[in-house]
């Protein structure tokens, strides 16, 4: 059998996590997919899935041959879609990936955009708080925030957001506005574990670096839940400022200690290194940084 037919039906039983669910996805008969992983352990001379009556899962070659087989199929879809035109129409699937409250605020109306612009695509929209390797996830396209390390990845800037602190003017006016870093332990604290886990909160300003033990009155789980605490008019919290920033440019939540702003992150768009780009993930790219760079929230 051709090699690529049999890493196509692998991948599809490896993913989900068995051989009908495999073959209704490929619209194969069962016998024919449980033939080719048999052909293609045959040929490879091992296992690359565990199998019982309850469940299929891959072992740990058959997890490394994942990553590989995943990768080599989608640079000849990736080959083939070139092989079309850089005109054409972009069509297909799209996997991008991005921050939780970033996705929803700013890459969720872009996708909108994108899919009413090119009506035969579609799109997965997977929004994580953590770091997601595009590549062994399968992903094509995914929004950073902050420095990116050294990896295959081709990486776009479009904006910076800043670490801030900001309360509603209500507070403000009843408790007074922190002019140094150190006032904050007179204040009334909101915290953020999504933000950071340490009470430990570090400033810089010319040149020089600040620490300041903080003592939260109350600590949240999410940043939708520091912003609501922080709009009623209970304390000081310390966001991104395109989390907050709605409510910064309506004047419900003002901005403090400005001056002892940690430098800017940057946000990049990135996606697989390739001179094999494909119309889908270039069409998206170039929407998505002109809406971000014209996103007066990120620059």
């Amino acid at each position: 059998m051709d090699n690529l037919h049999l890493m196509n039906v692998y991948v599809a039983v490896a993913e989900e996590q068995g051989f009908a669910a495999g073959a209704r996805r490929l619209a194969m008969s069962p016998p024919a997919v449980t033939r080719a992983v048999a052909a293609l352990e045959e040929k490879l001379g091992v296992k690359l899935l565990s199998r019982t009556t309850r469940y299929v899962r891959t072992t740990d070659a058959g997890a490394r041959y994942l990553v590989d087989a995943k990768r080599i199929l989608n640079d000849v879809q990736m080959a083939n879609e070139a092989a079309t035109g850089i005109n054409a129409a972009p069509t297909g699937h799209l996997a991008v990936t991005a921050p939780v409250m970033f996705g929803r605020m700013f890459v969720m109306p872009g996708i909108i955009d994108y899919l009413n612009q090119y009506p035969n695509t579609e799109v997965d929209a997977i929004f994580l708080d953590r770091v997601v390797n595009l590549l062994e996830e399968g992903l094509d396209v995914g929004v950073r925030i902050g420095e990116l390390p050294d990896s295959s990845m081709r990486a776009l800037r479009v904006g910076t957001v800043r670490l801030i602190l900001c309360a509603a003017p209500d507070y403000l006016s009843k408790h007074g506005i922190p002019q140094q870093p150190a006032d904050l332990t007179q204040h009334t604290i909101i915290s953020s574990r999504a933000m950071n886990n340490s009470n430990d909160w570090r400033f810089e300003a010319k040149a020089k670096k600040y620490t300041v033990n903080i003592n939260p009155r109350i600590t949240v789980t999410n940043n939708d839940a520091a912003i609501e605490a922080a709009l009623s008019g209970f304390g000081i919290t310390r966001l991104l400022s395109y989390q907050v920033a709605p409510f910064l440019a309506s004047g419900q939540l003002k901005i403090v200690l400005q001056d002892y702003e940690p430098s800017a992150k940057p946000v990049h768009i990135v996606h697989r290194e390739s001179h094999l780009t494909t119309a889908k993930v270039r069409a998206f790219i170039d929407l998505m940084a002109e809406r971000l760079r014209n996103d007066p929230a990120l620059n």
